[in-house]
């Protein structure tokens, strides 16, 4: 019964859904704020929103984690100087958010810290805050990679700041 519901879930929840939740202010807004805080810190943001997952995955099983790490690799967000990539997922049918740390910035910052980004977006998802959380979200994020990889005049944009709307 629960992958009846969660299929329902996916198969209701559109591109058009995810239109409406991140117009294209919000995404060029979160791509000044991603910009603006590599300037600040050396590690690499990138951001995946996703309204829903085919049919297939949703039968498959396939998690809202195992998207987000599957995303990881397709994006290449491991393919950075210092192993400092992370990946900031959003699924939307899911209600739930991933973030996915390459090897570097995930020895440094502790897993409750992740967790507490994360929720910003959830609570605020919840009250139907999607432009607000997100970028209080980003900015918690780029505080906290700006603590463990402080910026040291070496940096430079491995990835691309623009959020991939699926």
């Amino acid at each position: 019964m629960k992958t009846f519901s969660r299929l329902i879930r996916h198969l209701s929840t559109t591109t058009a859904d995810g239109r409406r939740a991140f117009p294209e202010q919000t995404l060029k807004t979160i791509e000044e704020t991603i910009t603006a805080g590599e300037k600040r810190h050396r590690a690499e943001v990138r951001m995946v929103i996703e309204p829903s997952l085919s049919s297939q995955a949703v039968l498959n099983g396939m998690s809202p984690r195992d998207r987000a790490r599957e995303l990881f690799s397709h994006y290449r967000v491991w393919d950075t100087e210092e192993n400092c990539g992370v990946l900031l997922y959003i699924n939307l049918a899911d209600h739930q958010v991933e973030i996915v740390a390459d090897r570097g910035v995930g020895r440094e910052v502790a897993a409750k810290e992740w967790h507490a980004v994360c929720r910003t977006i959830t609570e605020g998802f919840a009250s139907g805050s999607y432009h607000d959380s997100v970028i209080a979200a980003l900015d918690q994020l780029n505080r906290l990679l700006e603590k463990h990889y402080p910026d040291d005049g070496s940096s430079r944009n491995q990835l691309p700041d623009k959020p991939v709307m699926l």
